[in-house]
């Protein structure tokens, strides 16, 4: 049975405008159609330009296989195991160019959870589009004619700002559980609303995601909460069965991590930097306080803050990797808190002068909207950076730690003989 034909709307219906294109995609579209190739801006970036939103990402489908973009293009790399693309670069940009794909279950791997391992087979246009995994994101726009081609009613989703699978959501979630976190992450960005068939399979699917490797589910961290709008991302998760699976060190209704999430958007918005360590830091915070007080009551608080971290760090990253360089400087942050506390005179200098100094400051903010018994020393501290000229004055008034004396052993006169033991006999 043959398709039907795609819906095809013309430059004077669809209305996009082209100042957001990238000149960089449109230089691979055109050269691959002067080839004599098919080739189509693909996906998320048409979406977004139809919302009338700048594209972050340019993507290329085309009929070239692989190897025929690299002959073309001398910038050209081939990349991926699962299934070859090509990386287009120009400058820093990169054009992302694959081939046409087809879903063929006949040639299609698949494990004992129904999720495929092995799915590398090239297509036609239409195959390509059915292949996707929502509506949304299998529209196609040729530059060169101005015509959007639509296969599988994603304008008709897109008008009902809805997220929904293309064909049947139990096998395409059973086919690659990340689909779901990739439905929450639109809904997010989008303020789209997501289908039923796809909310009433999110218990079984977030069940299914403890098979997923983490080093992967660390890539769909970063793409829920570091590009913009982790706010919504968090909602989203935490409302839903899979935050139990990804983050159950982390309560659902956590202040903090709700104010963190919140705080990084201003931050990305503002063009300030934002790393995922302080996310993780904060993320893991109560967690790791929960260990900390348990084992403190048996062992030296230095070596239970090292312990408490170590636990928290691996009972997370069993599910979600984290990259050294991250839990590091979670640890690092964890561990000045007491110091950021307590603001010893002697080690004030030193402490705002440590490299996470700031990241520390930043997780005692947050930790002081929800215990309003640190806002003093959050003040504190927000006044010893900003009035310098202040600072003898402040340090006089920070409140001597009261510490137990120890008793002063006598020491011994080298100089002086030692006096005889006296004989107790009679």
């Amino acid at each position: 049975m043959n398709p039907p034909p795609p819906n095809r709307i013309p430059a004077q219906e669809h209305g996009i405008d082209q100042s957001l294109l990238d000149i960089n995609s449109l230089e691979v579209v055109s050269r691959l159609k002067e080839a004599g190739f098919d080739a189509f801006l693909v996906g998320g970036c048409v979406r977004d330009l139809l919302l009338g939103v700048t594209p972050k990402d340019f993507d290329v489908a085309t009929s070239a296989t692989p190897e025929e973009v690299k002959s073309l293009f001398r910038r050209a790399r081939l990349v991926g195991r699962r299934f070859r693309i090509a990386h287009v670069r120009f400058g820093r940009d990169i054009i992302e160019v694959s081939t046409f794909r087809k879903s063929d279950p006949d040639t299609a791997e698949f494990n004992q959870h129904g999720m495929i391992v092995s799915d590398n087979e090239f297509g036609t246009l239409v195959e390509d589009a059915y292949r996707r995994d929502f509506t949304i994101n299998a529209l196609y726009y040729d530059p060169v004619t101005g015509d959007v081609l639509d296969y599988v009613g994603a304008l008709r989703d897109m008008a009902d700002r809805r997220i929904d699978c293309i064909g049947d959501a139990h096998v395409r979630l059973a086919e690659d559980p990340v689909r779901a976190l990739r439905a929450l992450r639109f809904k997010a960005k989008l303020n789209f609303s997501i289908a039923d068939s796809i909310s009433d399979m999110l218990e079984e699917t977030a069940e299914r995601l403890s098979a997923i490797p983490s080093a992967r589910l660390f890539e769909e961290f970063n793409k829920l909460f570091m590009l913009g709008y982790a706010h919504p991302a968090w909602r989203a998760i935490s409302t839903s069965p899979i935050h139990r699976v990804l983050f159950p060190c982390t309560p659902a209704d956590s202040q903090i991590t709700d104010l963190a999430m919140r705080n990084t958007d201003e931050r990305l918005a503002s063009g300030k930097p934002a790393t995922p360590g302080f996310l993780i830091a904060v993320l893991l915070w109560e967690d790791y306080s929960a260990r900390l007080r348990e084992l403190s009551t048996h062992q030296p608080r230095l070596v239970a803050a090292h312990a408490a971290a170590d636990q928290t760090l691996a009972a997370q990253s069993a599910i979600i990797a984290i990259p050294r360089r991250y839990s590091t400087f979670a640890q690092e942050v964890w561990q000045l808190q007491p110091r950021i506390e307590e603001r010893a005179p002697r080690g004030i200098m030193r402490l705002l002068g440590h490299k996470r100094f700031r990241a520390a400051y930043d997780l005692l903010g947050l930790r002081a909207h929800v215990d309003t018994a640190l806002k003093p020393v959050f003040d504190w501290w927000t006044q010893f950076q900003e009035e310098p000229e202040q600072r003898d004055n402040l340090l006089a008034s920070v409140p001597k730690l009261a510490t137990a004396k120890k008793p002063r052993r006598r020491r011994r006169n080298r100089n002086k003989p030692a006096q005889p033991v006296s004989d107790p006999t009679p």
